[in-house]
């Protein structure tokens, strides 16, 4: 019996990968045989019962029935051959919502796995509870609410503060050159992750770095921008360099804060229907631009360069872009997971196809020497940044 059900279960697992128009057949009947359908070869079929027998009678260790549905999803997207086309778990999706939309419930620190065990703090979100709370980057967390993390992977521990009912953690964080472990308090509640910050560089000279592109950028940029304005900024930097992209909707609100009145970006799909992005120009930039990009810049930080390259607003200066020019939908699924797919190409607004060729800086500029991490660098240590700061006119 139980040896019949997986066998159901893995036709059910080929039905629910099929996806048509955003529609998830749940009915496998329907799905088997359909006319001109990738798997309604009955010989498919055949062979995905001769795996399902071998692994019951050779795989030395226990099946797990949920995985071996989940890797034929993602085993069907994955047979596309396109990098950015994907299907996601039901947690993996609830992840991805977390980074687009900006904010979360949490502790407000970025964690990276510890060699020496534990998870090691790397970022935290400026006015979050863990800055507030006193934690550091460098700070490698060893024990949750008393329990030990040191053998747990970093999602582990995240999970474990992120899905605490209590209105507080106390963290056990092991402190670079203090001996004894020391616990910290801190509040567990909403938080906005910061994709941009800013500063001024002198006295008319402001940068505004931005990490990614997710729902509340847009508004973070408006908020750096005048308060550098505020600041007596003249003339500015914005840098994208390693930044990999995101929304669409959230790039093209920045660009509505730079561009002159006209075209933005627009996409076209396999039948030829194009979608355009406007900016109506009430915002334009009225400053120098220089814009730094690396080949880690992807997406859309691509379609901010290639549209301030073709308007002619602004330099863009650094190494020749990643060369994403595709744009991707997300469908979820009924049973919490997902499926990203490939769905049309983006022009920037002069017709140009970046895909696979990136932008070519108007100015090359690369990091000196050996160098190939500019966030270890100083400001005047950064061979690109200060390329960009003479072609804006500031020495």
């Amino acid at each position: 019996m139980k040896n019949k059900e997986f066998k159901k279960g893995i036709a059910i697992g080929v039905a629910a990968t099929l996806v048509v128009t955003g529609a998830v057949f749940t009915s496998y009947q329907k799905v088997l045989f359909p006319k001109g359908n990738a798997l309604s070869d009955v010989k498919t079929v055949q062979k995905l019962n001769y795996l399902e027998e071998l692994i019951d009678e050779e795989y030395l260790d226990e099946k797990d029935e949920s995985s071996l549905r989940e890797g034929l999803y993602a085993g069907l997207l994955a047979g596309l051959k396109d990098p950015y086309s994907t299907y996601y778990t039901a947690e993996q999706y609830k992840e991805l919502n977390t980074s687009n939309e900006g904010s979360y419930v949490g502790i407000g620190t970025v964690l990276q796995k510890d060699d020496t065990g534990g998870a090691k703090i790397i970022q935290l979100y400026e006015g979050g509870p863990g800055e507030q709370a006193g934690l550091r980057k460098g700070d490698v967390i060893k024990a949750v609410d008393g329990a030990d993390v040191t053998d747990k992977e970093t999602s582990d521990i995240a999970s474990m503060v992120r899905d605490s009912e209590k209105a507080s953690v106390m963290l056990t964080i092991q402190r670079e050159n203090e001996e004894k472990p020391r616990d910290v308090k801190v509040e567990i509640r909403d938080v906005e992750i910061q994709t941009v910050s800013h500063e001024m560089l002198s006295e008319d000279t402001g940068y505004i770095r931005i990490s990614e592109f997710s729902e509340v950028t847009s508004d973070q940029y408006k908020k750096a921008f005048a308060d550098l304005k505020d600041q007596g900024m003249k003339k500015l930097v914005v840098d994208l360099r390693d930044n990999p992209g995101g929304l669409l909707t959230a790039v093209c609100g920045v660009l509505r804060q730079i561009l002159p009145e006209g075209l933005i970006v627009y996409t076209e799909d396999k039948n030829g229907k194009r979608e355009e992005e406007t900016c109506d120009g009430k915002n334009e930039l009225d400053m120098p631009l220089a814009v730094l990009v690396n080949g880690n810049s992807a997406s859309a930080s691509e379609i901010f360069a290639g549209a301030v390259k073709d308007y002619g607003i602004g330099t863009i200066v650094g190494t020749t872009t990643y060369g994403k020019g595709v744009v991707q939908t997300i469908q979820p699924l009924t049973d919490g997971s997902a499926v990203k797919i490939t769905i049309a190409k983006y022009f920037t607004p002069k017709g140009n196809d970046i895909n696979k060729k990136g932008i070519t800086p108007d100015v090359e500029a690369e990091l000196s020497g050996d160098i190939t991490d500019w966030t270890e660098l100083t400001h005047k240590e950064d061979a690109q940044l200060q390329t960009a700061l003479k072609e804006i006119g500031q020495s």
